[in-house]
């Protein structure tokens, strides 16, 4: 274990937990900043004794990421939320990126990569992607030297996309097709991410890098994927893109909604690598593929369990 600190923002999450993990075995020691530190205890046995430890922070709050930081060489930033309950996308996504990204640089830390994700864009109009690329603005302006990773969709054993709708499978007839499921996504496996971040920090050249697997689907495929690995069969409806938004509208209000209309926004472009941009190649990463990993994780969901047969019945899900 070397003496350089590292303080994760955002480390008990999905990406944190792996990105921790990774950290660990390059022999970072750790301060994982969260806002309930208690949450985040079950990353303790990832390294050794002393090797992670934790720090109660608000990212909306500047003095609190001010301390969150003292000590440190090294910051990453992983925050982000897929709806605003409790949390404004403001709150979180530009005003905390700016908080760390500014306290980063009056610490005179010596590196800081911000993960953001493919999509931010300040012309969008989902709001989502508006404050993700202010807070890439705000690091690239405090913080000119700093590596911006933009992932497409993240999947893993604890993702939200390929578990989310292979749960919803188990309960519902159907699932529904946003906008004809016609975008398209390049998913990217959380530990290509995770070692991403890890090489990125020595990286430290001010590039932004598009973050994608070696394959691109239709929000479609995916969900006949999913299906397919769960051997169950379900229709695929084709929603148009202003009835989601009807019904998002009331989903939204749910503690934690299934859709929500700035998620419907977003569905309206696709998820992938742009093809001039900077990716998991330029960091010496082999990109992971979908079908390598997803089969590892969506057996759970069979019917009969893990030796159930992965395929379906022969007659086509999709409608």
């Amino acid at each position: 274990m070397n003496s350089n600190l590292v303080t994760v923002f955002g480390g008990s999450g999905f990406v944190g937990r792996h990105t921790v993990r990774a950290l660990a075995r390059a022999g970072w020691r750790i301060k994982v900043a969260t806002r309930h530190p208690a949450n985040g205890f079950f990353l303790r046995p990832l390294g050794t004794v002393g090797q992670i430890d934790f720090v109660k922070c608000d990212v909306a709050d500047a003095d609190s990421v001010a301390h969150a930081l003292k000590g440190a060489q090294a910051v990453i930033n992983l925050t982000g939320i897929l709806f605003e309950k409790g949390q404004s996308f403001e709150d979180v996504q530009a005003d905390g990126a700016a908080h760390i990204a500014s306290a980063a640089s009056a610490a005179g830390v010596q590196a800081l990569v911000h993960v953001s994700a493919i999509g931010a864009d300040l012309e969008s109009n989902s709001h989502y992607a508006i404050t993700k690329a202010q807070g890439e603005q705000a690091v690239r302006e405090a913080f000119p030297h700093a590596v911006i990773l933009r992932p497409s969709i993240v999947f893993g054993p604890e993702d939200g996309f390929f578990n989310k709708f292979a749960e919803m499978a188990r309960f519902f007839p159907a699932l529904p097709l946003v906008g004809g499921g016609r975008t398209r996504f390049q998913p990217v496996f959380v530990g290509d991410v995770a070692q991403a971040i890890v090489t990125a920090l020595s990286h430290q050249d001010g590039r932004t890098y598009e973050l994608g697997g070696p394959s691109t689907y239709s929000f479609k495929e995916l969900l006949q994927l999913i299906l397919r690995e769960t051997g169950r069969r379900r229709a695929l409806v084709p929603v148009p893109f202003a009835i989601a938004s009807l019904k998002a509208a009331f989903l939204q209000l749910l503690p934690n909604p299934l859709l929500t209309m700035d998620q419907v926004r977003l569905l309206k472009k696709d998820n992938v690598v742009s093809p001039t941009a900077a990716g998991l190649a330029d960091l010496g990463i082999t990109p992971t593929s979908v079908e390598a990993v997803v089969p590892s994780y969506l057996w759970r969901y069979r019917a009969k369990g893990e030796y159930a047969a992965a395929q379906p019945p022969k007659e086509p899900a999709a409608q």
